[in-house]
C-alpha cells in the first residue's frame, strides 16, 4: 500500500506552457528564440546560432497553451482530478529579464505568487522548478550562458530572490532540469551553443561545472532561508541497456549510465566521479575547479533525487546496420523486445522498474518522479469526448510498475508529477499535434485554434487513481 501523504500530481514547464512570452515585463530565454520546424534541432543541439534562420518563423513558446492568463481555469481542473501536488518552474527572464537587472521584476513575482496561492487555495502542494531548460537571452549575449562562471552569482541571486518570496508556501525545490540534456542539446538545456572552432567537450563540461556549484550554493542558500524546505537535482532517466551479452555491449551500456548520472553523482555524492576525473585528464578537458567549488559541492548535496521517465534505452558497440532512429534525444539503438510510440520511443514499463532501483542502489537517497507520459495524436470526437486508452494503457503499466518498486522493492518515492497535466508545446519537436496531457488543449502545430480546454478520457482515469491512492489501475474501470 502506497502511505496516504504520496503526492499525486502532474508537471509542466514555464516555457511550454505559459506563453505570454513578453508580457509583464518578461524578456527573451532561450527557448523563445527556438523555432517550429527544420531548424529547431540544429539550434537545439549547439551547432546553428538561434539568430542563424530566417525571418517569419514560428516560435511556439510565444503564446504556448496561455496559462499566463487561464492559470485559475487550469488549476481548477487539476483540483478537480485531485492532484496533491504540481510541478510547474519559473521563467528566470519573467524575474530578472535580462538576467542582469540589480532589482527583480515585481510582476514576475507577482505572477507567480497567485499562482501559489491558487494552488495552495486547492491543498494542492506546488513542486517548483527554478530553471526548466530557462536562460534569460541577456545573459547569453553577455556571458555566453554557462560557459561563464558569472552565471552561478547571478543564478544565486534569482534563487535566493524565490526563495525569500515563497518562504514557507513552496515544500520542494528542484534546482535544474534534466540537468544531464546539456550532452544532448545544450541550447535547450542551458542556452549554450558552440562556435565553429570550439572543443564541443570543453564548452559542455565547462558550463556542466558551472551549473553544478550553482545548483550547490542554491541548496546552501535554501538551507539557511528556508530550513524547513527540500531541494532536489532532477536528471533525464532511462536505464541502458546492453543490446546483447557480448562484453563490447555491456561494456558501452556501462559507459552510456556512467556518463547518464555523472551529474547526480556529483549533486547527490558531492564530488566528482573517478571516471570523469580521468575522462578529463585523458581528453585534456580544464574545468576551473576551484578549492571552493570543491568545498561548496562537498558540503551542499541535495535532498532528494527527482528524474524523468520515458522509455529505456539499448546501446551497441557496433551500430552499423542497426535501426538507431530510437526518437530520443539519448541515442542508442531500437530494442527488438519493445513497443513504440508514434514518435518512435520504446514503451517499457519494466525498464521504469529497473531504473528506480538502479537509482536507488546508487545514491540511497528518496526519489521523486517528475516526469512520465506519453506523445499522442488525440482525436477530438463531435460530442467533444477525447478517447485514449493508449494513453491510459501507458500509464496504468507505469504506475504499476512504479508502485512494485515500492511495495515489493521498498524503494521510498515521494510523488509522482505524469507528464503532463495539460497539453503543452513539445521540447523536441516544438508540437501541439504530440499531446501528453490529461487535458486537451485546442490548438495545432501552426499556432491556431481557440485555446478551449477538454477532459480527455485519461482526466477521468487518473482522478479515480488518486481517489484510490494508486490501488484502482484498471484501464477500463472509469467514470466521467
Amino acid at each position: 500500500m502506497i502511505n496516504k501523504d504520496f503526492l499525486w500530481g502532474g508537471a509542466s514547464a514555464a516555457n511550454q506552457i505559459e506563453g505570454a512570452y513578453l508580457e509583464g515585463n518578461k524578456g527573451l530565454s532561450n527557448i523563445d528564440l527556438l523555432p517550429h520546424g527544420e531548424y529547431r534541432l540544429p539550434i537545439a543541439r549547439g551547432i546553428r546560432k538561434y539568430s542563424d534562420v530566417p525571418e517569419g518563423l514560428y516560435y511556439p513558446s510565444h503564446e504556448a497553451v496561455d496559462f499566463y492568463h487561464r492559470y485559475k481555469e487550469d488549476i481548477a481542473l487539476l483540483a478537480e482530478m485531485g492532484f496533491k501536488c504540481y510541478r510547474f518552474s519559473i521563467a528566470w527572464a519573467r524575474i530578472f529579464p535580462t538576467g542582469l537587472e540589480a532589482e527583480p521584476n515585481e510582476e514576475g513575482l507577482k505572477f507567480y505568487e497567485n499562482v501559489i496561492d491558487e494552488l495552495l487555495k486547492y491543498n494542492i502542494e506546488p513542486i517548483v522548478t527554478i530553471s526548466h531548460f530557462d536562460v534569460p537571452k541577456g545573459l547569453m549575449d553577455e556571458f555566453g550562458s554557462w560557459k561563464s562562471r558569472r552565471m552561478i552569482e547571478l543564478y544565486e541571486k534569482y534563487a535566493v530572490t524565490l526563495f525569500k518570496r515563497f518562504k514557507g508556501k513552496v515544500k520542494y525545490w528542484i534546482t535544474f532540469n534534466e540537468i544531464n540534456m546539456i550532452l544532448h542539446k545544450p541550447f535547450t538545456a542551458a542556452g549554450v551553443w558552440i562556435e565553429e572552432l570550439e572543443n564541443r567537450e570543453q564548452i559542455i563540461y565547462t558550463a556542466a561545472h558551472h551549473m553544478l556549484v550553482a545548483s550547490a550554493l542554491a541548496t546552501k542558500r535554501l538551507r539557511e532561508i528556508d530550513p524547513a524546505a527540500q531541494i532536489g537535482c532532477m536528471l533525464a532517466a532511462g536505464e541502458y541497456y546492453p543490446y546483447s551479452c557480448d562484453p563490447e555491449d555491456v561494456r558501452v551500456a556501462q559507459i552510456a549510465n556512467q556518463e547518464n548520472y555523472f551529474f547526480i553523482d556529483v549533486q547527490s555524492r558531492g564530488e566528482y566521479p573517478r571516471w570523469a576525473l580521468k575522462k578529463f585528464e585523458r581528453e585534456g578537458i580544464q574545468l576551473d575547479l576551484t578549492a571552493e567549488d570543491v568545498q561548496v559541492l562537498k558540503e551542499n548535496t541535495v535532498d532528494y533525487i527527482s528524474f524523468s521517465y520515458y522509455a529505456s534505452r539499448t546501446q551497441k558497440a557496433n551500430t552499423e546496420g542497426f535501426d538507431t532512429n530510437t526518437g530520443n534525444a539519448a541515442g542508442g539503438v531500437v530494442n527488438p523486445h519493445l513497443s513504440r510510440s508514434e514518435w518512435g520511443w520504446m514503451i517499457d514499463p519494466l525498464g521504469f522498474r529497473i531504473t528506480i532501483n538502479s537509482i536507488w542502489d546508487r545514491y540511497q537517497k528518496p526519489l521523486f518522479i517528475v516526469e512520465n507520459g506519453l506523445g499522442a495524436r488525440d482525436k477530438v470526437e463531435e460530442d467533444g469526448s477525447i478517447h485514449d486508452p493508449y494513453r491510459i494503457a501507458y500509464l496504468s503499466a507505469h504506475v504499476k510498475a512504479f508502485k512494485e518498486a515500492m511495495e515489493e522493492d521498498g524503494v521510498p518515492i515521494l510523488g509522482y508529477t505524469l507528464w503532463s497535466a495539460i497539453d503543452l508545446v513539445s521540447s523536441s519537436e516544438g508540437q501541439m499535434e504530440k499531446r501528453y496531457g490529461l487535458i486537451y488543449v485546442d490548438k495545432d502545430d501552426k499556432g491556431e485554434g481557440t485555446l478551449k480546454r477538454l477532459k480527455k478520457d485519461s482526466f477521468y482515469w487518473y482522478k479515480k487513481v488518486i481517489e484510490t491512492n494508486g490501488e484502482d489501475l484498471d484501464p477500463d474501470n472509469f467514470r466521467k
